[in-house]
């Protein structure tokens, strides 16, 4: 008998093709750089790294709001480790990927790397704190202590700035700047690679993401459920459908935009040298 369905909050959807349509033009004027067509400096200039935080917040955001969706329908552990997985080996072919490109500076621990091992962490937070947790009150019972999400988001959000103070007075941390450390984001120089997206501070964002989540669907599910409601007609329902779609299938979108983009500009410049 095949598993019900359950329902998508398509407002959640929008808000991740939101975060997708930025990122692929973000990407695109990386591609413009790379490819001799843009003057800028994406590793230093604030307008370009400031973009990539705000980007890179929006989508563990989102992915912290899609684990409050799926623990509050009872997602079981087989259905989270095989979405797991999928994450997982992208995250590999993307190291792959960016090895052959970037042989000096890979992407070994991004922005997938990075949600792989977030999501195990927030999955068992809120085994033990949340949606997965009932507490007796007076007799009663209550939700999990979600409140407790918002400490925890702020701490990971400020331990790498401790993280760097420590490291000026303790020169004996610096164990923590080599490959099989950095990943922890507790560091005192950004590793040289094309992507870096560490465990801290991001799981702060993601700790957001889950608070807000079980806040909004104990509080205000019914309005979460109009915000999503696209249109059938007029000038705004094709983009709200288009953005929906794109939340909808944010890692294949992901894992196809910047192979298609990156070999479009190659035929461009294959084709301008014939």
């Amino acid at each position: 008998m095949p598993a019900p369905l359950t329902p998508r909050y398509a407002a959640i959807d929008m808000l991740r093709g939101l975060a997708m349509v930025w990122m692929t033009l973000f990407h695109f004027s990386f591609d413009l750089q790379h490819f001799g067509y843009l003057q800028a400096n994406f590793y230093n200039d604030p307008f370009w790294t400031l973009q990539r935080t705000a980007i890179v917040s929006l989508f563990v955001f989102c992915a912290g709001l899609g684990q409050a969706v799926a623990l509050q329908q009872g997602q079981s552990w087989g259905r989270f480790w095989k979405r797991w997985r999928q994450i997982a080996l992208c995250a590999l072919a993307v190291s792959a990927g960016s090895y052959l490109m970037f042989p000096n500076s890979y992407i070994y621990f991004g922005i997938l790397h990075g949600m792989a091992v977030m999501l195990v962490v927030a999955r068992l937070v809120m085994q033990r704190f949340g949606a997965g947790a009932v507490h007796r009150v007076d007799g009663g019972q209550r939700k999990g202590i979600v409140w407790l999400l918002w400490p925890m988001g702020t701490l990971a959000l400020v331990l790498p700035w401790l993280a760097l103070q420590l490291h000026a007075a303790w020169p004996g941390l610096d164990f923590l700047n080599a490959r099989g450390w950095n990943w922890l984001g507790l560091i005192s120089h950004k590793p040289v690679t094309e992507d870096y997206a560490p465990l801290f501070p991001w799981l702060g964002v993601m700790c957001f993401g889950l608070a807000a989540g079980q806040w909004i669907l104990r509080r205000h599910a019914a309005l979460l459920q109009r915000l999503g409601v696209v249109p059938s007609t007029g000038a705004a329902a094709a983009p709200l459908r288009g953005l929906a779609l794109l939340g909808r299938w944010s890692l294949s979108y992901y894992m196809l935009h910047q192979p298609l983009l990156i070999g479009a500009f190659s035929l461009v410049a294959w084709l301008r040298q014939v």
